[in-house]
């Protein structure tokens, strides 16, 4: 089948991976939205995870034939058995998203009531999109799918693919004596992977900015492997280490002028307001199959219909506005003095951070080797291949985080604010 794709052009899938996309649960993904409230920022941004997850399992099957463009694999059977894996979980990696996705993750059961049951164990704390996502792929109607089209491929498989803690529990990723989990997993999620390249250029694109632009297939061009301990790592080639350079500032970028935009967090504030309100009575099912019918349509009907008012505000288009901003990468005593101003007038007040950081890959790589990527240079075959970390000062030169400190005030309450806090 081919799907016309507005960011990457025409797309080929094959009638097996066919049958997935038409599953209800990855047909569930039309209805949730990328951006979440980012269209009352951006109006183009209305681009849903349906599209993304095609989208990312384009560019995974993309990276694979450019990264074991001259390894020899041990059989050509497994080949395409991994890069069908790779693919698989490229597309599923984002099925067990919420609602609007992450905020609404507050109303998610305990994990025990979602019962994953290739969990070794199970947690006490709330399920996540992450566990939702586990639980489509292997303990459910698609895990059911997955078998009957891909005999060769466990659903675990994919699983662990998507959730590097779990344990594989045989020997489906070895090849020539290489374990190449790690490396297919660092495609699924890393700090250079497929997901990542995705919705940078796709948000990008739907929110009609420049921000997230960076040189992709330059970028994948230049995608190789690096071979440590019998484990195969992500590797890139040295000539493209600027373009990573530039790809982890467009997504710093992004999430300070898209993500964080003033409108998308007051909207996601009040949402978390009403959700984590005694009054809340909207709740995300442990049933898996009930959880295909939660969609961002049906959290919309539900805040038009009950009396909270933060429901009501943002069912009206109604929110707080801005009042005070200001961008620091350390701490500044600027907004609780205005609040407490505001609180002596009885102004009615929102207090939002927003807390952007570069990277967390320099701070887990020494800790966690299978998350460590290598720079190689094809044109000097002499010098050995070095950690990512060691190739560029990207890193060091944006090591602190950028934060945005908002104050939000009633809309009805916002010109009175403006002079009281001006005289």
């Amino acid at each position: 089948m081919e799907i016309k794709d507005p960011v990457h052009g025409t797309l080929d899938f094959t009638p097996p991976e066919v049958a997935i996309i038409d599953s209800p649960a990855f047909q569930r993904l039309r209805n949730i939205k990328q951006l979440g409230f980012g269209e009352f920022s951006f109006p183009g941004a209305v681009h849903n995870r349906y599209i993304h997850s095609i989208g990312a399992a384009h560019l995974a099957g993309e990276a694979f034939d450019q990264i074991f463009r001259g390894y020899h694999f041990e059989k050509p059977a497994n080949k395409w058995r991994l890069r069908q894996t790779l693919r698989l979980a490229a597309l599923l990696h984002d099925i067990g998203h919420g609602p609007l996705s992450h905020t609404t993750e507050e109303v998610m059961p305990d994990l025990e009531k979602l019962n994953v049951h290739i969990y070794a164990n199970q947690e006490k704390r709330r399920a996540n999109h992450e566990d939702y996502t586990i639980k489509f792929i292997t303990d459910s109607p698609l895990t059911q799918t997955i078998k009957g089209q891909f005999s060769d491929i466990s659903p675990i498989h994919i699983a662990c693919l998507v959730d590097k803690s779990l344990t594989c529990p045989d020997d489906f990723f070895m090849d020539n004596g290489f374990s190449l989990r790690n490396v297919l997993g660092q495609l699924v999620s890393s700090e250079m992977d497929c997901d990542r390249m995705d919705y940078l250029v796709r948000d990008s694109y739907f929110c009609g900015t420049n921000y997230g632009k960076f040189e992709l297939q330059w970028l994948i061009g230049n995608m190789t492997h690096h071979i440590v301990d019998d484990h195969v790592h992500l590797a890139l080639n040295r000539r493209a280490l600027y373009t990573f350079d530039d790809f982890l500032i467009s997504r710093h970028h992004m999430y300070l002028m898209v993500y964080f935009h003033h409108k998308s967090i007051i909207y996601d504030e009040m949402l978390h307001r009403y959700l984590m309100s005694p009054e809340c009575t909207f709740q995300l099912p442990a049933d898996i199959n009930e959880y295909l019918t939660y969609t961002d349509h049906k959290l919309s009907e539900h805040l038009s219909t009950v009396p909270s008012p933060w429901a009501k505000r943002i069912s009206e288009h109604r929110p707080f506005r801005v009042l005070f901003e200001i961008h620091t990468t350390g701490e500044s005593a600027r907004p609780k003095e205005i609040l407490a101003k505001l609180d002596k007038k009885g102004i009615e007040s929102i207090h939002v951070s927003s807390e952007a950081r570069l990277s967390k890959y320099h701070s887990y790589s020494d800790g966690d080797l299978s998350r460590r990527i290598y720079v190689v240079d094809q044109y000097d075959k002499i010098s050995k291949p070095f950690p990512l970390e060691n190739g560029t000062e990207i890193f060091q030169m944006y090591e602190k985080a950028r934060r945005i400190e908002r104050i939000y005030v009633p809309p009805e309450r916002h010109k009175e604010a403006e002079v009281y806090l001006g005289s």
